[in-house]
């Protein structure tokens, strides 16, 4: 289970960071045009995909024991999106055993 894994969010963060470099060197992000930035669907997608950040944070805020070690992946998730999401995952999952069930992913360590 977790050399597939691995194998997927590893793809999942190449990915990521090839299409941000690639938009940055397109456009800056604070340049974004107001037509796009005022836009509704732009908005909508904007609290979407904070939203899921916050939900995906919950199970972070679960698994993580240390107040700030929640507080730096809450920082890291909201500033960096899927980056910080894939790389918590990538780091959890070489954490774990190559025999680990999914539940010894998904669930706090004792």
């Amino acid at each position: 289970m977790t050399s597939r894994l691995k194998l997927v969010f590893t793809l999942a963060l190449l990915a990521i960071l090839s299409a941000t470099g690639w938009a940055s060197l397109q456009l800056p992000m604070w340049q974004t045009p107001r037509a796009v930035a005022t836009h509704p669907w732009f908005i909508a997608t904007l609290v979407d995909t904070y939203l899921a950040f916050f939900t995906i944070w919950l199970w972070v805020a679960y698994k993580e024991r240390s107040n700030l070690a929640r507080g730096i992946w809450l920082i890291l998730i909201f500033g960096l999106g899927n980056i910080a999401i894939a790389t918590y995952m990538l780091i959890q999952l070489w954490r774990l055993p190559p025999d680990a069930r999914p539940a010894d992913l998904l669930l706090r360590r004792p």
